[in-house]
């Protein structure tokens, strides 16, 4: 009975905790590196080639009660691709794949949030090898609240897929290979009003 009511509280105390949260700006973790921009694509059709971006940066409006409010805004720096492999990953920096010397960055801006049952559906516009095309990313929200160090935090995962032809990327790496998907994990630290 004790441990029914002790649950009872907890989870009540987190429902009201969320519910209770207002609209804040929030800086993605680099410091702490609490931030991941991921992909994968298949490898002739007989596998994944895994990767990341090392160097981004970003910030996140966050409205729990109005999510039409949100926004989202990333730099990555395109040089900073990583494979696990220097070869491949210098070969992706050049004029076939991500062309860095000449577009730097990428970016992602939002323009609209909606919220579907657990999921905010994030679109926007992505802007990568000097092509802006609109992308939607599939994100869940994890969970806000204090950390130990004096702060505020919210955290969320994201998913979605680009056709590389779209951002003028016409390498043909096999029919298996014509779409990246992306794999998105944020941990935001609430800025100072």
């Amino acid at each position: 009975m004790l441990n029914k009511k002790l649950i009872s509280l907890i989870v009540g105390g987190l429902l009201m905790s969320t519910g209770n949260a207002k609209a804040a700006d929030y800086a993605f973790d680099k410091v702490g590196q609490h931030a991941f921009i991921e992909f994968r694509i298949q490898h002739l059709g007989f596998s994944w080639l895994y990767g990341g971006f090392r160097d981004f940066d970003g910030h996140f409006t966050f409205d729990p009660q109005n999510p039409a409010k949100d926004k989202v805004n990333v730099v990555i720096k395109t040089g900073s691709v990583d494979t696990n492999h220097a070869e491949r990953d210098k070969h992706l920096r050049g004029p076939d794949f991500l062309n860095t010397s000449k577009y730097p960055e990428a970016k992602f801006s939002s323009t609209h949030v909606k919220k579907e049952g657990g999921h905010y559906f994030i679109t926007g516009d992505l802007t990568l090898n000097g092509v802006t095309k609109p992308v939607t990313l599939n994100s869940k929200f994890i969970n806000q609240g204090n950390d130990p160090w004096g702060g505020y935090r919210a955290g969320f995962e994201a998913a979605g897929k680009i056709k590389l032809k779209d951002f003028n990327i016409t390498k043909d790496l096999g029919p298996n290979s014509q779409e990246v998907e992306l794999m998105i994990s944020v941990e935001g630290v609430k800025e100072k009003a």
